[in-house]
């Protein structure tokens, strides 16, 4: 990149917001200068001091307590939602009965409303669901009645079709003891007006919808999702066809919207920046979204740029480096006071290490969803670890047992994309039979189509 190319393409429009001195900077990281991490505010710089990665625990719930800085501001009010664009939202208040459920006497099978003993004169006209009441049943009286239909008043029991029979004179009569009150749904038996059905935090699942339809709602006061931007950089990605000429294909580009969808998140916008460190800059300064994601970049390469840009906006690094393996170079940062930063790695594997590490702590938190119970399964064969760092390794489920995968390098997806889940294994490794902790795979759990809208 050249000092003229400032004025060209994309760049030309927005030249003169950058002074002199800042384009110049820029100029010299794009050309590949050598470049430290910026120093957190309120900290000296260490010369000569070896840098030390965040314990994997720890990173996640920095990731947690991030969000829950900015959770209180006016950015994450609640909003209010048509039902049939709340799912998978959180709830932001309690969801009380608008009406007793039932809301009337109902039938709750098809057959007759009797009144008083058999057997029972059937009258000829028969009540349906949705209409008016009916005209109250006089002692040996019967009426045919549907299911979901209301009761008239006066009425003892509802007789199952399959429970009655007509005699030659059209009389009705039991082929089984009538108790009261049988078959009869009565008002308010699930819930009075007024009565707290779910707290808030609670995740609207089509269930949820459809109680809160019964309960008369029509829309839904909701924790709005964090808006997600995702930047990919790497001038080495091509967006289609087969590699070729020492490109590669952008996998992360296709893979990490509907996965960040998976973990709650809106995703507006997917863009690829190639290896410039203007483009990138410009990126992270006009967006307005709540996280900002970005691929590859994290380390100290002579394209890596993304530490270098963090530090001109003036970017407060949370977490630099996990000790995690695949995905060691992962970072998260507040770029702004309601905005935060993952850095994800450029290789596959390690990218899904930094989305379950920094990423989905963060954007849970954010989306106001509880955290998953912990949970631990034997593994069925030996996982090899990493001397002094925790290891994510893809396994399968099977039976009460986890198979850890082959084909998990930080480059590869083969073992992922057969996954059930993630074994947590602690440095030095884990044996045949050991308990591991297990992170679930958002599609392993709930269904392709549910956890990704």
């Amino acid at each position: 990149m050249t000092a003229r190319s400032l004025r060209s393409g994309e760049d030309a429009e927005d030249a003169d917001e950058f002074d002199v001195e800042e384009a110049l900077a820029l100029v010299k990281e794009d050309n590949g200068a050598a470049h430290r991490a910026p120093v957190p505010p309120g900290r000296a710089p260490e010369p000569h001091a070896q840098h030390k990665a965040t314990p994997w625990t720890e990173a996640r719930a920095t990731a947690a307590r991030a969000a829950r800085a900015v959770t209180r501001s006016a950015r994450r009010a609640p909003v209010s939602v048509r039902l049939e664009d709340a799912l998978g939202l959180t709830l932001a208040a309690p969801l009380d009965a608008l009406t007793d459920l039932p809301s009337f006497n109902t039938s709750a099978m098809d057959g007759w409303a009797v009144a008083g003993p058999g057997p029972w004169a059937v009258r000829d006209e028969g009540v349906l669901a949705g209409h008016a009441e009916p005209a109250p049943l006089t002692d040996g009286e019967a009426a045919r009645i549907a299911t979901g239909a209301r009761i008239p008043p006066d009425t003892t029991a509802v007789l199952r079709s399959e429970h009655g029979q007509t005699d030659e004179k059209g009389r009705l009569h039991a082929t089984r003891e009538v108790v009261h009150g049988q078959d009869i749904r009565p008002r308010g038996q699930e819930c009075r007006s007024g009565d707290q059905l779910l707290p808030p935090g609670a995740l609207v699942t089509p269930a949820v919808l459809g109680l809160a339809a019964a309960a008369g709602y029509d829309t839904l006061a909701a924790v709005p999702r964090p808006r997600v931007e995702v930047l990919v950089l790497g001038d080495e990605l091509l967006t289609e066809g087969a590699p070729r000429d020492g490109l590669i294909r952008d996998a992360l580009g296709p893979m990490l919207p509907p996965w960040l969808r998976a973990l709650g998140a809106e995703v507006t916008a997917v863009r690829r920046l190639g290896d410039s460190a203007t483009a990138l800059h410009k990126a992270i300064t006009r967006s307005d979204a709540d996280v900002i994601v970005t691929t590859g970049g994290t380390a100290a390469g002579p394209v890596d740029h993304v530490h270098p840009v963090l530090g001109r906006v003036g970017a407060e690094l949370l977490v630099d480096g996990v000790k995690v393996r695949p995905g060691h170079p992962m970072l998260l940062a507040r770029t702004k006071e309601n905005q935060h930063l993952v850095g994800l790695p450029g290789n596959p594997l390690a990218a899904v290490s930094g989305l379950l590490t920094l990423a989905e702590p963060l954007l849970r938190t954010l989306a106001a969803r509880p955290a998953p119970e912990p949970y631990t399964l034997p593994l069925r064969d030996e996982a090899h670890g990493h001397p002094y760092d925790t290891r994510l390794v893809p396994v399968v489920l099977r039976g009460d047992s986890a198979v850890p995968l082959h084909y998990n390098g930080p480059a590869m997806l083969r073992g992922i994309a057969a996954a059930d889940a993630l074994a947590v294994v602690p440095p030095g490794g884990a044996r045949p039979g050991q308990e591991a902790e297990l992170l679930d795979l958002p599609w392993a759990s709930a269904g392709i189509g549910v956890c990704f809208t």
